[in-house]
This record gives C-alpha cells, sequence and structure tokens, in this order.
C-alpha cells in the first residue's frame, strides 16, 4: 500500500501520514512510497482513534455537540483526530497472504480496550498529575475527550483539551465517575524487578504452567521436547514445527502448557541470576539405561536451587537394560525422594521414542499445575522475561520473550533491560503472525532499540515516551549499580545470621574426591539449631564459570580446597560480584567460617595514599614550634590524618598531622599545587626537602 493510499482510507493528508511516519521512524519520501505491513500496524496504533460513542446525560445533546465540536476544531486543525465513523475499509488494498491477521489488527485498534497500568494499585483511584489537562485526565478515566468537556461545559467550564483543569474541578469530573481523585505520590517503577504489582482476585485468571525439561546431554531431553511438540501442536501448524523462539506452547486435552527450552543449564540459571523465575515445574530427564550422570546431579543442583516443584522422567524405558529401581535409587541420594517410596517428588517412566508414558508425564504437570493455582491477570499491561535474543539484519534486533502477566499487543511500548521501543511485530511459538498475547505465552518481537540480555525483565507502558524515560534511568542505574556491585563474602555471613538467615549456601570445589568429602563434612559440623551450613554443589576440580553463576543466583559463597579459577572466571566472579574464598588447609577454612558466622573474623586494612606534600622552607615559633612551609605536589592534604616523613627515599617518622593552616586560616584539607602550613604532633626535626605522605588504612572485604 502506498503513502497516498493509506491516506485515503484513513481520511489523512498525505503531508499529515508523512510526518507521522518521520516521527515513528519509518521510511517514507513521497505519496508513492510503500508501507510495509508492519509499519501499517505502527501507524494504526500510532492514529488517535477516538469513540463518538458519548454518553447522553444532557438535555439538548445536539446544541452541546456542536459546542464540543468548536472546542475541539482547533486541534481537529492541527492533530488529525480520526473518528471511528469515517474510518474507510482498506483491506482490498492490502497484498498480505494473511488477510485474516490483518483484519484481526484493524478491528483490534478499532476497539482497543485500555489495559491498567502496572503502577496503579486501586482501579477506582485516579492519580491527579501536576499540569494535568483535559486530554490526560480523559485517558485516565478511560473515557473520550468530549464527554470530559461536555461535564465541564455543563459546570459552566469552557475548556479545550489542552487546557489544565484544576484539582477541584477535576475531582467533580471524577465523582461523577464513580471514582476518587488523589493527588499523585512520586512512584518509581523504574526498578520494575522489583516492583509487586497488586492484581484484584477478580482480574485473575487461571495461566498455563511454564515447563523446564533438563537432564544429561545423552538422556534424550531434545528427544522429549521433540516428540511432546510434534504429537500437540495445534491441527494445521504441524508444518511450523522449527521451534524459532526458544520456547513453545502445546495443547493438551483443552490445557495449554509452555516449555522453556534452555540451551543448558548455565542458562537456566544465569536467568534466575538476573531475577528472572520464569519456571513453575521442572522436569529432570535420566536415562533408565544409564543413570545419574554429572550434568544430572547438576540440574537437580540447579532445580532444588530455583525452589520449584520437580518431576523425574525416567526416559528410555524402550532398552532392554532399563533399570527405573536404579534411577530412584540413585536420584533418592540427591535429595529427590520418590512418591513410591514416601517423597514428594513424581517419577514418570518414558520413552521419548516411542510416546509410552508422555501422556501421564504431561497428565502429572497438569496435576501440580492445578495444586499451585497458577494464575495472572490479562487486563493490564504486559510483565515478563526475555528468553533469548538475536540480531536481524532486515528487523535489527529480535527478542523472544516470554509473558507473565497481562497482555501484550502490537504497538505497544516496552522496557526491556535497558532497551525500549514499540513492538511493530509480534509472531507466536510458530511463527505467525499475531496481534495479543497473554500471560505465560511465549512470543517474538520486534521493534526494540537494542539487544536486551537473556534473563532481563520487561514491561509494557502505555506511552513510548515514559518507556523511553524509564529506559534511560535504567541504563544510568545499571552502569552505577556495575561500579559498585556487592561480594557475597564471609563478611555478610555474620550480617545475614543477624538477620534471621536460616541458611548459608557455600559451593564447594576441591582437588580430589577425599578432600571434598572432607571439607563437605567439616563445613556441615558447623550447622547449629538456629543456622544450616547447606553445600548446594560439591566436586571435582577448578572453579569454573557455572559454579559463579550458580553461586550468584543462589546468594552462595564458593570455596576452593586445592583448586584454583581460571581468569575467565576470575573476570565472570567480578561481574557477578561473587567472592571467590581458596585454602590449602582445612582447620583453616573451618576457622575462618566458623569466626565469620559469629562476626569475629579480624578486619583485614588497605593502605590508601591521599597525597603528597614537600617541605619548601622551615619556620620557628617560640609558641607552636616548627611549621613547615609546603607545596602539595600530588593528591590531597587532609588535616589529623597519618604521615609519613620521608628524607632521602626513608621513613624517619610516621604519626599525625597537628595542624594544617592555608595562610593564616586552620584549614580540614588543601588540594595538590596549592602552598601550605604543616605541623606534625610531637615531631620537630623537619628540614627542606623532606617529603610528607599522607595516607589512611581502609578496611577492606576479607
Amino acid at each position: 500500500m502506498s503513502i497516498k493510499e493509506y491516506a485515503d482510507s484513513m481520511n489523512c493528508t498525505v503531508q499529515e501520514i508523512l510526518n507521522k511516519c518521520r516521527e515513528l521512524g519509518i521510511k517514507a519520501s513521497d505519496k508513492d512510497s510503500f508501507l510495509e505491513d508492519d509499519d501499517i500496524i505502527v501507524l494504526d496504533n500510532a492514529i488517535n482513534i477516538i469513540s463518538t460513542n458519548t454518553e447522553s446525560t444532557f438535555e439538548d445533546n445536539d446544541a452541546l455537540d456542536e459546542a464540543v465540536e468548536n472546542i475541539l476544531g482547533e486541534e481537529i486543525n492541527s492533530k488529525p483526530i480520526i473518528k471511528k465513523e469515517k474510518l474507510k475499509k482498506k483491506g482490498n488494498n492490502f497484498s498480505s497472504k494473511d488477510n485474516d491477521y490483518l483484519n484481526k489488527k484493524k478491528a483490534m485498534y478499532k476497539n482497543k480496550t485500555k489495559l491498567k497500568g502496572n503502577d496503579a494499585s486501586n482501579d477506582s483511584i485516579i492519580l491527579y498529575e501536576e499540569g494535568e489537562t483535559v486530554s490526560s485526565l480523559a485517558n485516565k478515566l478511560g473515557v473520550s475527550a468530549p464527554d470530559i468537556i461536555k461535564k465541564l461545559i455543563s459546570l459552566g467550564l469552557m475548556m479545550n483539551l489542552n487546557q489544565v483543569i484544576s484539582f477541584e474541578n477535576a475531582e467533580i469530573v471524577v465523582l461523577d465517575y464513580g471514582k476518587t481523585l488523589k493527588k499523585s505520590e512520586t512512584r518509581d517503577i523504574s526498578n520494575f524487578e522489583e516492583y509487586e504489582v497488586i492484581d484484584d482476585e477478580a482480574d485473575l485468571v487461571l495461566r498455563p504452567p511454564v515447563i523446564t525439561v533438563m537432564g544429561h546431554v545423552d538422556h534424550g531431553k531434545t528427544t522429549l521436547l521433540d516428540y511432546i511438540r510434534k504429537s500437540h501442536v495445534a491441527a494445521g501448524e504441524a508444518g511450523g514445527i522449527t521451534q524459532a523462539i526458544g520456547a513453545y506452547q502445546i495443547d493438551y486435552n483443552g490445557s495449554k502448557i509452555t516449555f522453556i527450552d534452555t540451551p543448558g543449564h548455565a542458562a537456566f540459571t544465569a536467568m534466575r541470576a538476573r531475577g528472572a523465575s520464569v519456571t513453575d515445574i521442572v522436569i529432570i530427564v535420566v536415562a533408565a539405561d544409564d543413570g545419574v550422570m554429572p550434568q544430572t546431579k547438576e540440574a537437580v543442583e540447579h532445580a532444588i536451587s530455583a525452589g520449584v516443584p520437580i518431576v523425574v522422567a525416567v526416559n528410555k524405558m524402550d532398552k532392554p537394560s532399563a533399570n527405573p529401581d536404579k534411577i530412584m535409587q540413585e536420584m533418592a541420594e540427591l535429595n529427590l525422594t520418590p512418591e513410591a517410596w514416601g517423597g514428594n517428588i513424581p517419577f514418570v517412566n518414558i520413552s521419548a521414542v516411542t510416546g509410552a508414558g508422555i501422556d501421564k508425564l504431561l497428565d502429572t504437570v497438569l496435576a501440580i499445575a492445578e495444586v499451585s493455582e497458577l494464575k495472572a491477570n490479562p487486563n493490564r499491561y504486559a510483565i515478563g522475561t526475555v528468553i533469548e535474543t538475536r540480531a536481524d539484519k532486515a528487523l535489527g534486533s529480535v527478542a523472544s520473550i516470554l509473558i507473565q502477566n497481562g497482555t501484550l499487543r502490537l504497538g505497544d511500548p516496552i522496557v526491556a533491560g535497558t532497551v525500549y521501543g514499540r513492538i511493530r511485530t509480534l509472531k507466536n511459538d510458530q511463527g505467525v503472525n499475531i496481534i495479543s498475547a497473554g500471560p505465560s505465552t511465549p512470543v517474538e518481537i520486534t521493534g526494540l532499540n537494542g539487544s536486551p540480555a537473556a534473563g532481563d525483565k520487561f514491561m509494557a507502558f502505555e506511552s513510548e515516551k515514559e518507556a523511553k524515560e524509564i529506559a534511560e534511568k535504567r541504563e544510568i542505574e545499571a552502569k552505577n549499580q556495575k561500579q559498585k556491585k556487592e561480594v557475597v563474602s564471609f563478611d555478610d555471613l555474620f550480617n545475614k545470621i543477624k538477620g534471621g538467615a536460616k541458611e548459608i549456601k557455600v559451593v564447594l570445589k576441591c582437588d580430589v574426591r577425599g578432600s571434598e568429602e572432607a571439607v563437605k563434612n567439616a563445613l556441615e559440623k558447623l550447622s547449629t539449631d538456629e543456622v544450616k551450613i547447606k553445600v548446594i554443589r560439591s566436586g571435582i576440580g577448578g572453579i569454573t564459570e557455572s559454579d559463579v553463576i550458580l553461586a550468584n543466583a543462589s546468594d552462595a559463597v564458593v570455596i576452593g580446597f586445592n583448586v584454583v579459577p581460571s581468569n575467565i572466571t576470575k573476570d565472570v566472579a567480578k561481574e557477578y560480584g561473587v567472592e571467590i574464598r581458596l585454602y590449602q588447609i582445612i582447620y583453616k577454612l573451618v576457622e575462618e567460617m566458623e569466626l565469620a558466622m559469629k562476626g569475629m573474623l579480624d578486619p583485614e586494612y588497605e593502605e590508601k595514599v591521599l597525597g603528597t606534600a614537600s617541605i619548601k622552607r622551615m619556620f620557628k615559633f617560640s609558641k607552636v614550634g616548627s611549621i613547615a612551609g609546603c607545596i602539595v605536589t600530588s593528591g590531597i592534604i587532609k588535616n589529623k590524618a597519618q604521615v609519613r616523613v620521608i628524607r632521602d627515599g626513608v621513613i624517619i617518622y610516621d604519626g599525625i598531622i597537628a595542624s594544617l593552616q592555608r595562610e593564616k586560616d586552620t584549614v580540614k584539607e588543601v588540594k595538590n599545587g596549592l602552598e601550605c602550613g604543616i605541623t606534625i604532633e610531637n615531631f620537630n626535626d623537619l628540614k627542606e626537602g623532606d617529603i610528607f605522605e599522607v595516607y589512611e588504612n581502609v578496611e577492606v572485604k576479607r
């Protein structure tokens, strides 16, 4: 469709559409420029469609409508306000392969309902902002501007859309709609990872469970996922089986189930490390003919640390050598006691090749979900998590995301991590264009101005301006946090215990199995009735990136015994703010842990040189003694600070500055390049050419 055709269909001028294209970053130079379907979607959403279905609350509606039209006349001339009744059908002009999708899209924008903002805690309360206009008040009430203007006219007030309405007048209007007006208090929603959205119980509906499948590389995880996907995708979608977005959703006996296909356990934990609790249930796949392997053990550690329900799928039951009893025994040793043995972990025997037992596995998952009563509110702006991102030459940044609450729609402005944008395209897990998606739905989006990281949270907003402001604020905050990243250290242990912590978590790596068992036992013996030392992972070999990521996600400390981390691991630890403690003697490790738990670790200090000064001339006074006339050669000199007197490279005295003067005034500090007078406490043997080195001892975390 050309610009001219689109302008005609929307009852606008070509220039108005070109101006709107420039605002939205759509390439268009003249009336013949071609608009792609995605461009039309964005334009449709950007043009303000105002309903003319006004409330009949006045006697002389014809006269009132004429008054409203006169008030709105100026706005109509400066900015097109398109009424629904004037919209022309433009479906025949599309050369799209999916007219049904386009019709749904147009219907959505014509009848678009207002979603609840995630920063609103009570829908019956309208927040009045400083400088509130008639138009913005109408938006908050979810009614048309002409409705508000009519009510104001009935009060004897002739106001247009952009005029500021006083709190008193706004309160009268709001009361007429059965709501309460309150003056807004500043609420910072930029840190929406920590933001708790409170939903009315009436708005909550059951949502599909989100499942992560984990297990050893050769135990059939991928085969299981493929079988489920091929057997339970909706009819007509089988040709698009290829999973494009790292997640997919199936229909099973009338219920939907969402699966997240993480490429590895580290990716699963990396998402948790960023605060992304996306998973409701974890399925751990174990081969019945093989048994528990290192990656199986790792999967169990990650799943237990995540604190979500676990189901064990005993795969390859079609093999002659399958031994499910052995699997139950080995998993029980990892604290996953089967239900058949009186525990709480369901074990389901399956074959990902033949499909045997898979329906029972899905039934088990749905039973757990039913007990958990997983609910969300589809009537608010979307909140969720980024699963993965990729770069596309034509589309730019493409993000796979999981909606966890609310509804995401085409054209919605969103912030993901520190980037933002307006949703230009929205596709489901089969690559099909859709107009909206609700809770627990995985989708692929474009329109962001950059690439967020896997595990970043996202939130949709009402306006792109708000989204941009929040993204910029988050970017600044992210830079500040990176500079002052706190380390989970031994010194934190006592504070955690004082704060009510019942468990201290440790990731332990040792050189040999004997050392691992000895150190693990020694640490666990330190547990008391009040606090338990829990080794969430132990193993043989060097400290890896995976160890650090798990420690960060679990708020644990990393201990190495006769092993060291690689340089890459050190960098990752620094990035995540995880302390790595290295030991070669067991009693030293135990002693420090014990002292740390009691808050009795001796502090360590690091010397920090503040500045230096050189003596240019000595002055002697009978009352105060010797005063050194100096010039500051680096940093700053602080009064009452510790100081060394250095002569010919040798320290001849270490003491305290007794006084610091600038001209005749006593000062707190003197900066580089300035002259000053210095006296040293209990020391007068100063000479021209001596150097003062001023320093302080700063306590550092152990």
